[in-house]
C-alpha cells in the first residue's frame, strides 16, 4: 500500500505540474563526457537549460524530448525570450526569476512564438514571473520550486541561519568555505528537517520516484537521509561554490551575472540570439516513441535518470527505448545517463536486435568507467548516486 500511495503521489506531481524550473544536471561534465560539437543529440528536456548549453557547445541539432508538456512549454518560453527580449530583460526573467510588466511583455512579444499547448499553459501561469507573494521568484514555482521555497522559509524562520548561508555562498577560499559550513551544519540538520526529507511526498516534489529511493536505501549505509546529508556536505564543504549556480538559485531564488548557466551570460545569450536556437526542435513524446517515428541519425543521447523509474514500472518501454537507441544511433555514438542508485544493473541485460540478430545491450556498450567516476566526483549538483558514459560502437 505504501508503494502504491507513493507511486500515486509521484504520478500526480509529474502528470499535473511543472516539476523542474531549472535543470538539475551539470552540463560541464556532460560536455566533457560527450564532445557534442557537430553532433545531433537527443536530450530529455527537463527545464531546457542544458539543451541551450549543448547548442552553445556546438551541437549540430538538439531534439528536446519530454513526456511532460509543461517542461517543453518552459523551453519554448526561453526560446521565445531569446528571440524577442533584450539581454537585460531576459536576465530579469530567467536570471532573477521576475519579469517586469510580465503580462504586457508576454502578450506582445512572447506568446506568438509558442505552440498551442505552451500558449495555453503560459496564458494561465505567466504570473509565475510576477515577483509577488510568498513564491516571489519563478525559481520558487513548480513542484521543485515549492520545495525550494519551503527550505528558504525553514532557513529564515526555523533554523534562522540566513546570514550563515549568505556567508557560505560568498566564501572566497576553501578554508573559509569549510569554516562556514562546519559552523552551520548542526543548526541546519534538525530532527524536523530529517523527518521532512525522509517522506515520499518530499521526494516526489523533487522528481524522485520511490524506485530511486529504494535503490539508495538498499545500497547506502545510513539510508536516504544520510545519503542526502553526505551529498550536501560534498557540495557545500568540499566543492567550490563560486560557480555553483544550481544550489545558489534554490537558496536565494535567483542567479547572479557571475554565477549562472551559460545561456544567461551576455555572450551566451548573444550567440543563441544570433541563430543557434534554430538548431533545436521540441517534442512532447516518450523517448521510445520519438525514436520509432524519426528518421534522424543521432550521435549523442542524454537520458538523465528516467530509466530508474522505467526499470521498476515499465520494463517493456525500457526495452523498446533501447531498441530505438540502437536503431537510430550514428556510428560511434555516445550515451550518458544518471541514476539515483549507486549501481545500475538493469541496462546491460536488455534484449535488442542488431541487423536481425539477437543481442544484449551490455554486449554493445563500452563503458568509460574511469572518466565517468572522475566527472561524477566533480559534479556541482552531486545528488545522483552514479553516472555513466558509454560508447555504442558495435551498433
Amino acid at each position: 500500500m505504501k508503494d502504491y500511495l507513493s507511486s500515486a503521489v509521484f504520478r500526480f506531481v509529474h502528470g499535473n505540474h511543472l516539476v523542474y524550473n531549472t535543470c538539475w544536471e551539470d552540463p560541464r561534465i556532460d560536455r566533457q563526457a560527450l564532445d557534442v560539437e557537430g553532433q545531433s543529440m537527443l536530450v530529455i528536456t527537463s527545464a531546457g537549460c542544458n539543451v541551450l548549453d549543448y547548442l552553445l557547445a556546438g551541437a549540430e541539432h538538439v531534439y528536446a524530448v519530454d513526456m511532460n508538456p509543461r517542461q517543453n512549454a518552459l523551453l519554448e518560453l526561453k526560446l521565445a525570450g531569446i528571440k524577442e527580449l533584450s539581454y537585460d530583460t531576459f536576465f530579469d526573467m530567467f536570471g532573477r526569476g521576475v519579469l517586469p510588466q510580465h503580462e504586457r511583455t508576454y502578450e506582445s512579444l512572447l506568446r506568438g512564438h509558442l505552440s498551442p499547448y505552451a500558449r495555453r499553459y503560459w496564458d494561465k501561469h505567466i504570473s509565475y514571473f510576477a515577483g509577488r507573494g510568498w513564491r516571489s521568484s519563478f525559481y520558487f514555482r513548480g513542484s521543485s520550486g515549492f520545495f525550494a521555497r519551503f527550505i528558504n522559509t525553514y532557513i529564515d524562520k526555523g533554523a534562522r541561519i540566513r546570514h550563515r548561508i549568505h556567508s557560505l555562498l560568498e566564501s572566497s577560499t576553501p578554508e573559509e568555505q569549510h569554516w562556514h559550513y562546519d559552523g552551520l551544519v548542526k543548526e541546519f540538520w534538525t530532527p524536523m528537517l530529517r523527518w521532512v526529507m525522509n517522506q515520499d511526498a518530499t521526494m516526489a516534489l523533487l522528481g524522485v520516484p520511490r524506485a530511486q529511493r529504494h535503490q539508495v536505501e538498499n545500497n547506502y549505509i545510513g539510508g536516504l537521509v544520510k545519503y542526502i546529508e553526505d551529498c550536501i556536505e560534498a557540495v557545500f564543504r568540499n566543492l567550490p561554490l563560486n560557480d555553483n549556480y544550481f544550489w545558489r538559485v534554490y537558496l536565494t531564488g535567483s542567479y547572479t551575472h557571475e554565477c549562472c548557466p551559460e545561456y544567461l551570460t551576455e555572450d551566451g545569450f548573444s550567440r543563441l540570439k544570433g541563430g543557434l536556437c534554430e538548431s533545436v526542435s521540441v517534442h512532447t513524446d516518450s523517448v521510445d516513441n520519438f525514436l520509432r517515428n524519426t528518421e534522424a541519425e543521432i550521435g549523442r543521447f542524454v537520458l538523465l535518470d528516467h530509466m530508474d523509474w522505467l526499470a521498476s514500472n515499465r520494463h517493456d518501454v525500457l526495452e523498446r527505448e533501447w531498441q530505438g537507441i540502437v536503431d537510430r544511433a550514428a556510428l560511434n555514438s555516445r550515451i550518458i545517463f544518471r541514476s539515483g542508485g549507486l549501481k545500475v544493473d538493469y541496462v546491460d541485460p536488455l534484449p535488442v536486435k542488431v541487423r536481425g540478430s539477437d543481442a544484449r545491450v551490455g554486449e554493445l556498450l563500452r563503458y568509460n568507467t574511469k572518466l565517468a567516476d572522475d566527472l561524477h566526483e566533480h559534479d556541482r549538483v552531486h545528488t545522483y548516486g552514479s553516472f555513466y558514459v558509454a560508447y555504442l560502437a558495435a551498433a
